[in-house]
């Protein structure tokens, strides 16, 4: 089953400063139908304007993945951590027992970015924060991965939960393949351009929602970067 979540249908809240398009409910975005898909709890589409952000703020049992599109951000949080990711890389906070953290975009331009929050395995256990650089050179053609709890993925940020998250950059043409593997789910968002994910046609920023299907087969229709999330 493959169905796609049109960009323009998904939630939404314009808070001046922050423009942001919610996959799943969120915040004041409730839709029943659309709590989460599997594991994966929340998947934000977020726009933040120069010198802004995210105040101080508490979370806890929770994986978040911020991949950024556009800009940089910069994280500080309760344990000491800072850092700025920039665009096309990505950041990991693993919440565990609670940890207190705030986001900027301290850039002079807009900063883009999708944050994607999957249940941990367990509850508890110590927070942590990292971010690692991940060139589109590394993913051409081809889903890299950039987070994972999963065996044998030892070169990805680590992540607390039975998933991946992986991203592909694809010119026009290009086709790249994705095991899913049987009972998983997955959901895929392009960045930017156009796909299809096994014959289904999808627009920027769109969602897709996967599942009984055991391998995936996606295809740019105009150059894309596309952003994957495998869980169960």
């Amino acid at each position: 089953m493959i169905e796609v979540r049109p960009f323009g249908g998904i939630g939404a809240a314009d808070h001046g400063w922050l423009n942001a398009h919610h996959h799943f409910s969120f915040a004041g975005y409730h839709d029943p139908d659309r709590m989460g898909w599997g594991a994966l709890r929340v998947w934000n589409d977020d726009e933040i304007a120069p010198q802004s952000g995210f105040p101080p703020h508490p979370h806890r049992d929770m994986e978040i993945i911020t991949y950024v599109r556009t800009g940089a951000i910069s994280h500080k949080d309760s344990l000491g951590n800072s850092g700025r990711t920039a665009a096309g890389d990505v950041q990991v906070m693993s919440a565990g027992s609670g940890i207190t953290h705030a986001e900027y975009n301290l850039e002079d331009e807009q900063t883009t970015l999708f944050q994607i929050w999957i249940l941990p395995s367990e509850a508890g256990g110590a927070p942590s924060w990292g971010t690692k650089p991940f060139p589109k050179a590394d993913r051409t053609g081809a889903f890299k991965t950039l987070a994972s709890g999963m065996p044998g993925d030892e070169e990805a940020l680590p992540i607390r939960t039975d998933g991946r998250v992986a991203a592909a950059a694809l010119r026009a043409g290009e086709t790249a393949r994705y095991n899913l593997g049987s009972g998983r789910r997955a959901y895929l968002v392009p960045a930017s351009g156009r796909i299809e994910v096994n014959g289904t046609e999808a627009q920027a920023r769109d969602g897709v929602a996967v599942k009984d299907e055991t391998s995936l087969t996606v295809t740019a229709i105009e150059d894309s970067e596309v952003v994957l999330v495998d869980t169960i």
